[in-house]
């Protein structure tokens, strides 16, 4: 359900904190990249939104949440995997992008 927002560009970003969270954030690039979307990252961020054990897509306003953001958020949950949406006007996020946020 991913493939029907191809050149989606997403930001991931870890928690250095949790030893895991590297190797996440390497199975979510392999994941993006396999359908096509535009991938920056992953790169540690000490000041990451997410809660603590917890996945976070990240968005610049309510308003801006992408579609393709939804649908993960959607895919994620077939597999009970909870994302929580968190919106940061502080951070530096394109138009029609989003940041997944992976926490300790």
């Amino acid at each position: 359900m991913l493939l029907v927002f191809p050149n989606q560009q997403v930001r991931i970003i870890y928690s250095p904190d949790a030893g895991d969270a590297h190797n996440y954030a390497q199975e979510f690039l392999a994941i993006f990249k396999a359908i096509g979307w535009d991938v920056e990252g992953p790169e540690t961020e000490d000041s990451v939104s997410a809660q603590p054990h917890e996945l976070a897509i990240i968005a610049h306003e309510p308003d801006s949440l992408p579609p393709a953001a939804e649908a993960l958020r959607d895919a994620l949950l077939i597999y009970k995997i909870e994302a929580s949406i968190q919106f940061d006007p502080s951070c530096n996020i394109p138009p029609g992008a989003f940041v997944l946020a992976i926490g300790p």
